[in-house]
C-alpha cells in the first residue's frame, strides 16, 4: 500500500529533493514513520515559459494506517493507493493444443508473456525475422533499395513499434499499463519510463528488450517461429477453430489469439474468405512534416530553449472543421523520416527516434481523418485507399523507393516544388519532388494546408518554409476491424479465434496493443488449465 502526493511544482532548476520535501510537509508526520518516499511520475510545464517548470508526484509507503492519514489529511492532491498486481485466474478445462499466438508485436508479445509466465507454454508464429536478423534486413532497404516483402518495417518482431520512437504515451486507464511498463524496465528499458509522464524507449533500447522478452517465453516452455506465416484457418462444421496452416504444414490448435498488426492486408483478405466478420473503420492519411528540433525546441521553450533539464521538444496538435480533423501524430524529436513499406513496389512513411533523440530535425505525422464518408462501407475500402495512394507515391517517387516530397512553404502556395536548405530530409531511401494532389482528394490536401497554417500560431515554428513534407503516412492506425465479442474476446460466430490488438482495431500504440494481449490471454487462462510445451 502506498500515498501518492500530486500537483508538486518545482522550478527547472530545483531538485527532485524539493518536490519530497513538500510532499512530507503535506503528509505531516515524522520522518520515523515514512519506510520509503521517491518520486512516482514527472510531468513538464511550459505553458508559461517564464514559469516553466516540473511537476511531479510523490509516492510514500506509511508505516500505520495509511488509508486513515488520507482521510484525515482530506486533500483531494494526497490519495491512498491500495497495491494492485496483474490479476490472473486460472481455469480447469483442459487444453487439448498449446494456444497459438500470430504476431510479435506489443499484443502478441505480451499475450505470449504471460501466456509463458502462467505455464501455458504458447506456440507464437511470427511471419518476419527475429529482431537481429530483421535489422539487418531492413537496413538493407534503406540503404541498398533491397527490398523484402517478409521482413520489412512492418513485419517482424517486435511489429511496426520497433523502428518507431518507442512510445509508452496511452490514453487509457487500465491497471496493465504498470505490469506492462515494470516488465519493460525488468527487461532493459530506461527506469525513467515509470516516472514520465511522455515515457519512450527508443528503437535503440527496444530492440535489447525484445532479445531480453523473448528468451525469457522460450525459458518458460514456449515457442516462437519466426518466418513462419500463418496461410489458413480450419475450422469444424459448427465454426470451431480445429488448426490453422502455416508455412504448408497443419498445426493443431483450438485457440489462435490473431495480433496481426495493421499491414497483414493478405491475413485479412483470407479471414475474410473464412467467413470472419469484418468491418472497415477510420484512419488517417497526410505526410510526415520535418523541422529543425533546435526551431520546435524555441518556439515551445522560448529563452529557456537548451536547457540540460528540459527534454527535446514535442507537440501534439489537432484542427477540426467541417467533420475533419487534422492533426500531428507519432511526434518523434531528433529523429528520423523512415522508409516503411510492406509491399512490394509501394512507398509508406513513418517517424522514428532513438533513446537520445539527438538528431538535428524533428519530424511527425501531419494527417488527416477519412472514413466511410471517404471510401465507402465495403469492409476492405479503406485498406483499398491505402494500397492506391502507396502505389501512386512508388510511382511519382520514381519508381526506386523514393518518396515523394516538397518544401513547406511551395505546399502551402499550391506550387508542390522541393528546395533543400537548412532542414535535409532524413528519408534514407531518398526524396523527389512530387505534387501531392496526385496522392490526395481535394479536401485531404485542404486540411493540410489549413493544418499548417492553424498549427503555426498554436506553434511558432511549425510551419518553417524550409520545413519538408514528405508522403506518404497511410499506416496511422488499422482500417479494419475484426469483430469480437465484448465479453470473449473472441471474433463473432467463430469459437477459437481471439482478434487482438491494433490490427484488429482495438488498440492504437504499444501500450494498449500490449495491455490488449494481455486481456485476451487473461480472458482464455480464466477458462482453460496449462498445457505441455508447444511442439511443431
Amino acid at each position: 500500500m502506498s500515498v501518492i502526493i500530486s500537483n508538486i511544482r518545482i522550478g527547472i532548476d530545483d531538485p527532485d529533493e524539493l518536490a519530497i520535501e513538500k510532499a512530507k510537509k503535506k503528509l505531516s508526520v515524522k520522518d520515523s514513520r515514512i519506510s520509503s518516499i521517491h518520486v512516482y511520475k514527472r510531468s513538464l510545464d511550459a505553458r508559461r515559459r517564464k514559469h516553466t517548470g516540473f511537476v511531479l508526484s510523490v509516492l510514500a509507503q506509511l508505516d500505520g494506517d495509511e488509508e486513515r492519514l488520507v482521510q484525515r489529511i482530506d486533500d483531494p492532491s494526497v490519495v491512498y493507493k491500495p497495491n494492485q498486481t496483474l490479476q490472473v485466474t486460472i481455469g480447469c478445462t483442459p487444453l487439448v493444443h498449446p494456444i497459438v499466438v500470430v504476431g510479435t508485436g506489443p499484443a502478441g508479445l505480451f499475450a505470449a508473456y504471460i501466456l509463458a509466465h502462467n505455464g501455458y507454454c504458447p506456440l507464437v508464429i511470427e511471419r518476419g525475422e527475429p529482431i537481429e536478423i530483421r535489422t539487418l534486413t531492413v537496413q538493407q532497404f534503406w540503404h541498398d533499395g533491397i527490398f523484402s516483402a517478409k521482413s520489412n518495417v512492418q513485419f517482424g518482431e517486435g511489429g511496426a513499434g520497433t523502428f518507431s520512437d518507442g512510445k509508452l504515451t496511452t490514453r487509457i486507464s487500465d491497471s496493465r499499463c504498470s505490469y506492462v511498463l515494470q516488465e519493460l524496465v525488468r527487461h532493459g528499458a530506461p527506469a525513467d519510463i515509470l516516472t514520465s509522464a511522455k515515457p519512450h524507449i527508443g528503437t535503440d533500447k527496444l530492440r535489447d528488450v525484445l532479445v531480453s522478452m523473448r528468451k525469457e517465453i522460450l525459458r518458460l516452455g514456449g515457442k516462437i517461429c519466426f518466418n513462419t506465416k500463418l496461410e489458413d484457418i480450419l475450422l469444424s462444421s459448427n465454426n470451431k477453430v480445429i488448426g490453422i496452416i502455416a508455412n504448408g504444414e497443419r498445426i493443431e490448435t483450438e485457440h489462435v489469439i490473431l495480433a496481426l498488426g495493421h499491414s497483414a492486408r493478405d491475413t485479412f483478405r483470407m479471414l475474410a474468405e473464412r467467413d470472419i466478420p469484418i468491418e472497415n473503420k477510420d484512419f488517417s492519411i497526410g505526410v510526415r512534416i520535418e523541422q529543425l528540433q533546435s526551431v520546435i525546441d524555441y518556439g515551445l521553450y522560448g529563452e529557456l530553449a537548451g536547457h540540460p533539464r528540459l527534454p527535446k521538444g514535442e507537440y501534439q496538435l489537432s484542427y477540426r472543421e467541417n467533420g475533419k480533423c487534422v492533426y500531428t501524430f507519432c511526434m518523434c524529436p531528433g529523429g528520423f523520416v523512415v522508409p516503411s513499406a510492406s509491399e512490394k513496389e509501394t512507398v509508406v512513411t513513418n517517424g522514428m527516434s532513438e533513446h537520445a533523440r539527438d538528431g538535428k530535425n524533428a519530424n511527425a505525422a501531419l494527417v488527416v481523418s477519412v472514413g466511410k464518408r471517404d471510401f465507402g462501407h465495403a469492409p476492405f475500402a479503406g485498406m483499398h485507399l491505402q494500397e492506391q495512394i502507396e502505389k501512386e507515391a512508388f510511382r511519382l517517387g520514381g519508381g526506386n523507393y523514393h518518396a515523394p516530397a516538397v518544401s513547406v512553404d511551395s505546399f502551402c502556395n499550391a506550387q508542390n516544388t522541393l528546395s533543400i536548405r537548412s532542414v535535409e530530409p532524413t528519408y534514407a531511401c531518398g526524396v523527389s519532388a512530387a505534387s501531392f494532389e496526385k496522392l490526395f482528394s481535394n479536401e485531404t490536401i485542404n486540411m493540410l494546408q489549413t493544418g499548417l497554417l492553424y498549427f503555426e500560431k498554436k506553434l511558432p515554428g511549425f510551419s518553417a518554409p524550409e520545413g519538408i513534407l514528405t508522403g506518404p503516412e497511410t499506416r496511422t492506425s488499422s482500417p479494419i476491424r475484426i469483430l469480437r465479442d465484448p465479453n470473449s474476446y473472441m471474433s463473432i460466430g467463430v469459437h477459437g479465434i481471439y482478434p487482438c490488438g491494433e490490427g484488429a482495431g482495438y488498440a492504437g500504440g504499444i501500450m494498449s496493443a500490449a495491455c490488449d494481449g494481455i486481456r485476451i490471454a487473461q480472458s482464455i487462462m480464466s477458462i482453460y488449465s496449462p498445457t505441455e510445451k508447444s511442439t511443431l
